[in-house]
This record gives C-alpha cells, sequence and structure tokens, in this order.
C-alpha cells in the first residue's frame, strides 16, 4: 500500500516549476541513516544554468574539486585521490557531461563544460508518507531527525487515513500534514510546515535510546554539501521505476509500473520475478520515462549546452 500511494504522490506532485525525486539518502554524518521517501525540488535563479548541462546527476567530487570552463588541469591534481580513483571520478563526470578530457604533455587533463550554478537550488521539501496513521512505525522519531538537522527547507508528512488533533499532537509543530488519496489524486492541507534553517547549524541525531541520545553538530557548510548532492540525485533520479521485465508487465499513463494479470500498480523490485507466481520473462515494455519527465517537470532531457557530447580521449586541449 504505501509504494503504490507513494507513486501516486509522486505523480500529482509533478508540475513544470518543479522536479520531484523519492528515496534519497538525506543524512549529512551518515547519508544513508535517512531515506526520505519523496523530494521536492523548486528551483533556483541559476536552474536553466544547471539544466543545460547535463540531464543526469553530476557527481559531488567534480562538482567541489577545483576546475573550472578555463584552464585545464591534470586529473591527478583535481582531485586528490589515488591515481585509479582520481581517474575513474573524472570519467564518471566526462560521461554525465560535466567535464571534458583531453591530453596535454602526456598527462591527462580535465576542464569543466560550463561553469557550475550555485544558485540553481531554490528550496527543497522532503515528504514522509504513512498512509495508514494506525501503525505509525518509526514515524515520531523520523520527523524529529528531519526537523533538528534542519537539511530540508521543509518537511511535511502525507497521509490518506483521517487525521485527528491527537495525530498533530505527536509529530513535531513544524512538520506539515498532507491528507493525500491516491485514487483519485486530490491532496487537502491539514497543517502548513513551518520553514525550517537550512543555512544555519543543525543537530544530527545520530542514535536515539531511552537514556542516551547521541547526535553530530552539522555547520551551514556541510549542510549546504548534503543540500547539493541531494538536489543533483533527485534531479539526476526522478521517481519512476523501471518496469519490470515479463509480458504481463505495464505502465499507466503517468508511468507508474502496472501488472495487467493483476490488475495493479507493482513494485517491481518486491512483486516481480522468480517469486511472482504469473511471471512470464520478456523484455520490460516502454515506459517513455524520459519524455514524461520532460513534459510534466522543470527537468530536460536534451539541454542546450554540456551533455555527454565528446567522448574521453578523443581530442587534445588547444
Amino acid at each position: 500500500m504505501e509504494y503504490r500511494f507513494e507513486l501516486a504522490l509522486c505523480a500529482a506532485l509533478e508540475s513544470t516549476d518543479r522536479v520531484v525525486s523519492r528515496q534519497l539518502g538525506a543524512g549529512v554524518t551518515r547519508p544513508g541513516g535517512r531515506i526520505v521517501d519523496v523530494c521536492l525540488l523548486e528551483p533556483g535563479p541559476g536552474f536553466p544554468d544547471r539544466a543545460a548541462i547535463t540531464p543526469g546527476r553530476i557527481p559531488a567530487m567534480a562538482i567541489e574539486a577545483p576546475v573550472g570552463p578555463g584552464s585545464a588541469v591534470p586529473v591527478t591534481e583535481v582531485f586528490d585521490l589515488p591515481p585509479a580513483r582520481a581517474h575513474a571520478v573524472a570519467d564518471a563526470a566526462v560521461e554525465a557531461g560535466y567535464l571534458e578530457k583531453g591530453r596535454r604533455d602526456g598527462r591527462d587533463v580535465v576542464r569543466a563544460t560550463a561553469r557550475y550554478p550555485n544558485d540553481w537550488i531554490g528550496s527543497l521539501t522532503a515528504i514522509e508518507n504513512k498512509p495508514d496513521l494506525g501503525t505509525p512505525g518509526d514515524l515520531r522519531a523520523q520527523l524529529r531527525y528531519d526537523v533538528a538537522l534542519g537539511l530540508f527547507d521543509s518537511v511535511v508528512l502525507a497521509t490518506a487515513s483521517y487525521v485527528t488533533r491527537a495525530h498533530l499532537n505527536r509529530i513535531p509543530d513544524a512538520v506539515g500534514v498532507w491528507r493525500f488519496d491516491p485514487e483519485s489524486g486530490t491532496r487537502e492541507v491539514i497543517r502548513d510546515p513551518t520553514p525550517l534553517a537550512p543555512n544555519e547549524p543543525g543537530v544530527e541525531i545520530l542514535t536515539e535510546g531511552s537514556t542516551r541520545t547521541d547526535i553530530a553538530l552539522i555547520d551551514p557548510e556541510a549542510k549546504a554539501r548534503r543540500r547539493r548532492r541531494i538536489a543533483e540525485r533527485a534531479y539526476g533520479k526522478g521517481w519512476r521505476p523501471t518496469p519490470p521485465g515479463c509480458v504481463h508487465a505495464e505502465t499507466t499513463a503517468d508511468g507508474q509500473p502496472y501488472c495487467g494479470h493483476f490488475d495493479r500498480v507493482v513494485d517491481p523490485g518486491r512483486d516481480c520475478g522468480e517469486g511472482c507466481v504469473a511471471c512470464e520473462p520478456a523484455d520490460p515494455p516502454p515506459s517513455g520515462r524520459e519524455r514524461l519527465r520532460d513534459d510534466r517537470t522543470a527537468w530536460v532531457a536534451e539541454p542546450s549546452g554540456g551533455g555527454p557530447h565528446r567522448q574521453a580521449g578523443l581530442f587534445r586541449f588547444g
């Protein structure tokens, strides 16, 4: 139920002035220690410049490296890594379309295809999905983590349940609440979120017990780096899963994986494959994911500049 709820919410939240993604690591000290269900990326002033570089995710190490669109720099000087690892990171950035690579004086050198815009992220909203508030699980702890860290500009709880005052009293006051109907796609705002402070220090809750809580103090610079990585991941990933390789597999009009045999949206990673009694292996159906993202969101499938248009090692810088 939660998976189908999540996909329906992502489809309903899409618009041409934002990017929607799902299942993103949102910790700082331990990025995978907190996974947010849905992330909304609202564009900032520099968004067109970022979109013009590449439709994929730009590796964080390449963004943070001392290299720009001016003079080419030797790969081993750009990345403070063992040579093999430095070349692997450079090649990934070349494949993404952010760096281009050549040879000078017998050494591999790189330069950026464009200047990276620091103001392309307008805001980030984290959405925690809990369709049934009768089985909240770790909901309170998860939302307390998000508010204390303040990595996102705002945090929202999305549910299909009727929301009572008792429910609202059990979650942090800063968390907004939406009631969402996955069948109709309608959304009711029960409570607006209170803006958080991503530009100020935050507290990351590492472990929490009855007698002891371990935390890490996170400075604004670390939060800014993590926000950029989340935004890059959101921009490159989107939310639509790859449909399963089965003769019964289809996709809905908005790109959700659908099973014709069971007549419902499915989770390819859990519902399909050898464990499914109706599985008949076949090529996955066309999903149209890129066309849908390009038509329905701020993401740009074919950027006007940058892009993986050069192959590494096939040209020399002048």
